[in-house]
């Protein structure tokens, strides 16, 4: 039950929440265990009913990839942008600490994490995308002070360089595993 009142509460009242996180200051395992792992499942089992008995025109098999791409690029992006964030942290002034830097990436993704239910009518997955990719940004942005200390003069230029760094590091990471598993499908 936890989970659902730490869901609704960054969701609805995201200043006050990152107080409370910061507060918190739990190791990084604790909340990948306890939050990241079952969250990305949400994405994932949508992706499988949507891609592989909704939409079947591709088959199960289909939804099966779907789900496995879905669950390893939620996982590992949580990882890969907190590892960036806290790489970045000194040049911008602000405090070096991974398990920080993995709850605000972690928290801050939860939009993408509840929006991945648009997986479930593959119509409509480009909303998973847009709406929780824009309010996870914005959960980031205001995320950034509170958990890493960074100086308000330079909050705007540290969201900046790390959201550009992680776009391109998962970017390239999501493609090249989406090739690999995908690998035999159409053709290939």
């Amino acid at each position: 039950m936890e989970i659902i009142s730490r869901v609704k509460s960054i969701l609805v009242s995201p200043k006050e929440e990152w107080q409370t996180i910061e507060a918190e200051n739990a190791p990084h395992a604790k909340v990948f265990t306890s939050y990241v792992v079952p969250l990305a499942l949400i994405p994932a089992i949508a992706a499988l009913v949507g891609y592989g008995l909704i939409s079947s025109v591709l088959g199960i098999g289909w939804g099966i990839r779907q789900a496995i791409v879905q669950y390893v690029v939620m996982l590992g992006g949580t990882y890969i942008t907190a590892f960036i964030i806290n790489a970045l942290a000194e040049n911008f002034g602000a405090k070096k600490d991974f398990d920080r830097a993995f709850s605000l990436t972690a928290y801050a993704y939860t939009p993408m994490f509840v929006a991945g239910v648009f997986y479930l009518l593959p119509s409509l997955s480009w909303l998973a995308s847009l709406a929780g990719g824009l309010y996870s940004l914005y959960l980031l942005y205001i995320g950034l002070q509170p958990m890493m200390k960074v100086p308000a003069d330079r909050q705007t230029t540290y969201f900046v360089i790390s959201l550009i760094a992680t776009v391109v590091v998962s970017g390239i990471l999501s493609v090249v595993f989406t090739a690999i598993l995908l690998q035999g499908t159409f053709g290939m």
